[in-house]
């Protein structure tokens, strides 16, 4: 391809809004447009980095035995209610009607559609197992798309779908796409780990998240140096320490002036925050039955020391939906934000974490702005609607496996896998005939990858202060050709040309830069724009007897004779490729 044919262009400036280095990178060097919040289009230098990522999705999955399928975006609603998830999912999934006033979503995932093709087509236990997947788009209304592709509204996605006769058989396909997500991610050139995760709006029994540490994630990883547990925070579990039992004392309304946080009534009172209650306040969007839903006042309660672990906490009340309660709401029950308490309140679910319920004599709000109650006794003085884990793992909390000290880091998703089970199958009565004549649910895995957070994540990982530092696997082009005399007839301009045409009959992917712009310009954007090798040609390097030669992201370059330089491209392609090559290894698979 010819620099000046391409369809888009650099910038000197990302977008004000442009946070993430992914995010500038990608916009600034003409692969991404954005149409609107979380929404962008892919240019051509962008589409040609997700078409390599897509295969390597296509031969990891075809050495795993998966078939690919297409299935829709646009779904009917009545396999969403089916399964269930049309009342379980919030505004995340959009709904729809089509012009004859059908029910219809948007495809967030592609668990119920798979589910009606198997019951469709699957009759036999001889006709298991199977792998099916697709690379198909799909859209999630979420409501704070950031950091350009890293989250986003539509995406493409590679989802896997297994179906099995047994637990047995599942779980054999599950660790086949636990080592083949390592693979994937290992030959696009992104360092991952895989962690124990929530089941979320999936549903089943057990999920792994594979995730990339970046300060730029909004996920936490939990971990443990010492014996290897590592966790998504949503689901981490920690050594809580005792509760210290004491002899319950009288309450006592104490003059806080000022207090509104933990840490100033700590100061206040010189206490540890062990000592103090903190209470939450939440409102929980709950599915009575299929047509109604209502909203749940929900005061979650946890040691000052703590903090609220809102999955584990939405996972309790079996919410679909939590969202921070507002002030008004808040009165309406008869507690005062920063002065909150379960003391006196009306109307509200109370929760309180196992760890706060057992310890005494804490140190409360009073619902009375500017006071606080000492003494405070779950039991005596409230009492909760559930007491249940819902306390957060943070750095400095002992390791649940073997008590040491637990670590955090901030984390960005990049593949998740979940053993669904039967939790689809049942509700859509997706069912196989065994040996035996009985019919039996079809048990289900479900895996997937999103592209175009892959392709952020690795321009994450792999760049410098000037650009892009593509993979070569990956790379929209493998060698960048950078004419510096562009008059044609000139020996440089008659040497650029023929290296073209030589990379492509040698089957290399080149990328030629035929521009009327400056050598500080062409450089700038050959930076920018990140492609692995870089091949000069101008008059110092002719009179050299070659061109310069330059590996992007290392320092040093060469002049190479250029009756030799194919020879020599093909070397450097190739020892690219090793280094990639020698981070594929087997992965002790964690449950």
């Amino acid at each position: 391809m010819r620099f000046s044919q391409i369809f888009g262009h650099t910038l000197k400036e990302a977008p004000s809004d442009a946070q993430a280095v992914s995010h500038q990178f990608l916009i600034r060097g003409g692969y991404i447009h954005q149409v609107a919040a979380g929404l962008f289009s892919y240019l051509p230098l962008a589409r040609r980095v997700m078409n390599k990522i897509e295969n390597i999705l296509h031969d990891e999955m075809a050495d795993i035995g998966g078939q690919e399928i297409t299935m829709p975006v646009v779904l009917p609603a009545e396999m969403w209610k089916e399964s269930g998830r049309w009342y379980q999912i919030g505004s995340e999934l959009t709904r729809l009607k089509d012009r004859k006033d059908r029910d219809m979503v948007l495809a967030m995932t592609h668990e119920e559609a798979l589910c009606d093709l198997a019951r469709k087509y699957i009759r036999s236990y001889k006709e298991m197992p199977r792998l099916v997947y697709h690379i198909q788009t799909k859209w999630r209304d979420d409501p704070r798309p950031r950091a350009g592709l890293i989250r986003v509204r539509e995406f493409k996605m590679k989802d896997s779908y297994s179906l099995d006769t047994d637990w047995e058989g599942l779980d054999k396909q599950y660790r086949a796409h636990y080592q083949s997500y390592f693979n994937i991610f290992n030959r696009c050139g992104l360092d991952v780990l895989a962690v124990k995760s929530d089941t979320g709006m999936m549903g089943g029994k057990i999920a792994h998240e594979f995730m990339y540490l970046t300060p730029i994630g909004e996920d936490t990883i939990i971990y443990c140096d010492d014996c290897g547990y590592n966790s998504n925070r949503q689901v981490a579990d920690f050594k809580k320490p005792r509760a210290v039992k004491e002899d319950l004392l009288e309450t006592e309304k104490i003059e806080t002036p000022d207090c509104k946080t933990i840490d100033d009534l700590a100061d206040f009172l010189d206490i540890p925050e062990s000592k103090t209650a903190k209470a939450v306040f939440m409102v929980a969007t709950i599915q009575e039955d299929k047509e109604t839903e209502v909203e749940k006042f929900i005061l979650a309660i946890v040691r000052g020391d703590m903090d609220l672990n809102e999955t584990k906490l939405a996972n309790a009340v079996k919410a679909k939906e939590l969202r921070p309660a507002q002030e008004e709401e808040i009165k309406a029950i008869g507690a005062v934000p920063g002065y909150g308490s379960p003391i006196g309140v009306k109307g509200a679910f109370i929760v309180i974490d196992d760890l706060a319920a057992e310890s005494t004599n804490l140190v409360a709000g009073a619902n009375e702005a500017g006071y606080h109650l000492l003494n405070v006794n779950c039991g005596r003085d409230f009492t909760p609607d559930l007491i249940v884990d819902i306390a957060a793992a943070q750095s400095g909390h002992d390791c649940i496996n073997c008590g040491s000290e637990l670590q955090s880091e901030k984390a960005v998703e990049v593949g998740n896998i979940f053993k669904l089970g039967t939790r689809y199958s049942e509700a859509m009565n997706c069912m196989y005939q065994d040996e035996n004549g009985k019919l039996n649910p079809i048990i289900m895995g479900s895996y997937g990858i999103g592209v175009g957070r892959l392709l952020s994540c690795v321009v994450e990982q792999h760049h410098d202060d000037y650009g892009i530092i593509w993979p070569i696997s990956i790379a929209p082009f493998q060698v960048h050709i950078i004419l510096l005399h562009d008059k044609k007839g000139t020996e440089a301009s008659e040497t650029a040309e023929k290296l073209y045409a030589d990379c492509k009959t040698a089957g290399i992917d080149a990328l030629i830069d035929d521009r009327k712009e400056s050598p500080g310009v062409k450089f700038n954007d050959a930076d920018l724009v990140g492609i692995p090798i870089r091949l000069t040609v101008g008059r110092r390097a002719l009179d050299q007897g070659g061109v310069e030669l330059k590996v992007r992201g290392r320092a040093e370059s060469e002049i190479v004779p250029i009756d030799i330089i194919m020879r020599r491209l093909k070397e450097i392609i190739e020892e690219l490729k090793a280094e990639l090559a020698e981070k594929l290894e087997i992965v002790e698979y964690k449950e």
